[in-house]
């Protein structure tokens, strides 16, 4: 077991299996070093599925619960394509499902954020975009996709 599982374990997670995509394209991608991961939303099924629009139908705090389960789930897609332990998140951006009013993007992501610093580290510590968007596949309230670097 990793040490990225075994913090992912403490926190009551379990890596998920990365479902088939829906469409053409891979969850991910390899280019020598760098992994480019897919983006993943806030809906795990038999976990947790986070739906709706922030500033309308659910709260800060769900989407905040939403990045992270958005950000387990590219974990799932990375430790297809590599050793969890010798990875750097490099680069997250983060789409969140938002009222045209609503204006903090960040606090949602920061779900994502947090958890990739909680199980890399240091390695987790990333560069990141937030941005809101219209609407999100599913009604999920959070996408998530990501740049990694194999160390």
């Amino acid at each position: 077991m990793t040490n990225v599982e075994l913090k992912l374990k403490e926190m009551g997670y379990a890596i998920p299996e990365p479902g088939e995509p829906v469409g053409s394209f891979c969850a991910s991608v390899q280019i020598g070093d760098i992994i480019y991961v897919s983006g993943h939303t806030s809906n795990l099924k038999d976990v947790a599925q986070y739906f709706g629009k922030l500033g309308k139908t659910i709260t800060t705090e769900e989407a905040y619960k939403g990045a992270e389960i958005a950000a387990l789930r590219c974990i799932g897609a990375l430790n297809k394509a590599a050793d969890l332990d010798h990875l750097k998140i490099v680069k997250v951006t983060g789409f969140v499902n938002s009222a045209e009013d609503f204006t903090a993007h960040p606090a949602v992501i920061n779900g994502a954020s947090d958890l990739f610093e909680h199980v890399f580290g240091e390695n987790g510590r990333h560069a990141r975009c937030a941005i809101g968007v219209a609407s999100l596949p599913g009604n999920a309230c959070v996408e998530v996709e990501l740049i990694a670097q194999i160390l």
